[in-house]
């Protein structure tokens, strides 16, 4: 029983499945997600004191389940959710 392999190919896995959760999320956000609620959830990535990246989310569940994917892989990263208004973006 080779133990190595085993891990290797969970790893593999769950690296195929993080990719694959990434870009459905982006598909998602390209093509408008579910319907539009007045409450949209920043997510904000920050590096190094610098804003990395800033994503729009429909729930703060959303936002919240990007930001724990991401501080996996990404641990040297900040997160931020904040709530906005939906017209302050779309507007």
């Amino acid at each position: 029983m080779n133990v190595n392999g085993s891990n290797s190919s969970n790893r593999s896995e769950e690296e195929i499945s993080d990719l694959l959760w990434l870009e459905n999320l982006e598909l998602n956000r390209i093509t408008g997600g579910k319907a539009m609620t007045e409450t949209m959830w920043r997510c904000d990535q920050v590096r190094a004191g610098q804003l990395y990246n800033r994503m729009m989310f429909d729930t703060k569940e959303e936002a919240e389940k990007f930001a724990r994917r991401m501080q996996q892989m990404e641990p040297d990263q900040m997160f931020s959710i904040e709530a906005i208004e939906a017209r302050q973006i779309w507007n």
